[in-house]
């Protein structure tokens, strides 16, 4: 499954995302992840074109998206409208989320066991 996910993070801080990148790689070297943080001047913020270029750099169909606040969610949710990639947006705890999905792609669990172990992950509104 690993070969068939990827997973997007999408943050207001550049150096947030690629640490948080940097970190799921030591848990899933064989999972593909991305990240659109920041804005296209390295400002605090996010893009919704980072977010689409980035959508458009992954080989696989099937992306788990994570993101850390509201607006980025807003990015988010347009660059997956004009994408045509099977997207899943995740509304969780931003790294725990994302590195309990990493984890568990690397280990071939399939997507309806990670949506049950990132249950109480939700971040209630």
């Amino acid at each position: 499954m690993s070969r068939s996910h990827g997973i997007l993070l999408v943050t207001h801080v550049e150096e947030v995302a690629d640490g948080l990148a940097k970190l799921l790689g030591q848990v899933a070297g064989d999972v593909t992840i991305k990240t659109a943080g920041g804005t296209e001047d390295s400002d605090v913020g996010t893009s919704f074109d980072k977010i689409s270029a980035a959508l458009d750099t992954f080989e696989e169909d099937n992306i788990l998206a994570f993101y850390d606040l509201g607006s980025a969610k807003m990015n988010l949710e347009m660059a997956m409208e004009s994408s045509d990639k099977d997207i899943t947006l995740y509304d969780t705890a931003f790294v725990e989320g994302a590195y309990t999905a990493a984890s568990l792609l690397q280990t071939d669990v399939g997507v309806d066991m990670i949506n049950e172990q990132l249950e109480p992950l939700k971040v209630k509104e």
